[in-house]
């Protein structure tokens, strides 16, 4: 598990990346991710938890009438993120904060997102089991990211890329973030992989009981 001063690098590494992140996202979007954060954001509702909120790429695909709340480990990703916010006028509260250990109250949101990150958070287990914390019984889940392909010679490019990515950025390509939703318990909704099952999209929601 990484250690308190792993996470202030990688804190010190995004808010580097922030300037450069947009580009290289919206590129990612029209060649691999396709309408992900449409699909993602469209299905929220009520009371709404963005983890890892980025730049904010995501603020102008939620549906009129959510209040928002976002967080995100990077000063710098936070303000770029509640720039987008003014410029688009959306109403958000967007702070800094870990995925990890999220300082917000049990079962206080009625749908958490997240959204091409769960690859670079540190602990993915414990951030997911943070995001069903906060959830309110019957509240949705929805995550998008990239993912382990289905086909073995992928994977094996996947690992390949790691020893690099891994050590520099903390980027992960090979986790499976459905497989601990399962196992939290959540009642997987929808689920869509595509490209070669690099890509993966869920909607699951928290049982009342």
């Amino acid at each position: 598990m990484p250690t308190g001063a792993e996470r202030e690098r990688w804190a010190r590494y995004w808010d580097r990346a922030a300037p450069k992140t947009d580009a290289s996202m919206r590129f990612l979007d029209r060649v691999l991710f396709r309408d992900s954060r449409s699909w993602v954001c469209g299905k929220a509702e009520g009371a709404v938890l963005e983890v890892a909120v980025g730049t904010g790429l995501n603020l102008g695909h939620y549906p009129a009438g959510v209040s928002l709340l976002g967080v995100d480990l990077s000063p710098a990703m936070v303000e770029l993120a509640r720039r987008r916010a003014a410029e688009l006028g959306r109403d958000a509260d967007l702070r800094v904060g870990d995925a990890e250990a999220l300082d917000l109250p049990e079962a206080s949101f009625d749908s958490v997102v997240c959204t091409f990150s769960l690859c670079g958070i540190p602990d993915p287990r414990r951030a997911i089991a943070e995001m069903v914390r906060v959830l309110r019984p019957g509240g949705l889940l929805l995550l998008a990211d990239h993912v382990a392909a289905t086909a073995a010679p992928v994977r094996a490019v996947q690992r390949l890329a790691e020893v690099a990515s891994v050590p520099l950025m903390g980027e992960h390509f090979r986790r499976r973030p459905a497989e601990e939703v399962l196992a939290q318990g959540l009642l997987v909704q929808q689920r869509e992989r595509f490209a070669g099952g690099i890509v993966e999209r869920l909607a699951a929601r928290r049982p009342v009981s």
